[in-house]
């Protein structure tokens, strides 16, 4: 009988590849990001900074975006506004409402953030080629909305 581990070494499911991806992004961005004067953020933040727009976003958006539950949203947005990362403002658009606004600090992170992205996207296209990894890409945004709208996220 093969053990979990063994079938994770070998042949692993789309939920372990998903993760080890996910994990493996995650440490070289928070690790370059410290390098360059981030070092009070830590991953969990991603599930609020990957979704930030420069005008704001509002918490149920972040949630739905990130697949989080609200309170885990709100309570990272709590981190990164005491970080001074983020801050809350009326939402012109429906003054009862709140939108999580980046500061100046914010918009420095999301710049250096992008950079280090499309630096990592830039050496798996390379070494992938190009096409082989636009259509790795689609491929993945194709099995990742299919499996959401199974389980009912936006």
């Amino acid at each position: 009988m093969v053990t979990r581990a063994e079938r994770n070494a070998t042949d692993p499911d789309l939920g372990v590849l998903a993760g080890r991806l996910l994990f493996a992004v995650q440490r070289e961005l928070f690790a370059t990001l410290a390098e360059r004067g981030f070092d009070d953020l830590k991953p969990r933040h991603g599930a609020v900074l990957a979704y930030l727009d420069p005008d704001g976003v509002r918490a149920t958006d972040l949630s739905k975006l990130s697949g989080q539950h609200k309170q885990n949203i709100g309570i990272l947005i709590d981190e990164l506004e005491s970080l001074g990362y983020v801050r809350r403002s009326p939402d012109p658009r429906d003054r009862r409402a709140k939108l999580v606004c980046p500061t100046e600090r914010g918009l420095a992170q999301m710049r250096a953030a992008d950079a280090i992205m499309a630096d990592i996207q830039r050496r798996h296209a390379e070494r992938l080629g190009r096409d082989d990894y636009e259509a790795f890409k689609r491929k993945l945004v194709d099995i990742t909305e299919h499996q959401r709208a199974r389980t009912g996220d936006d």
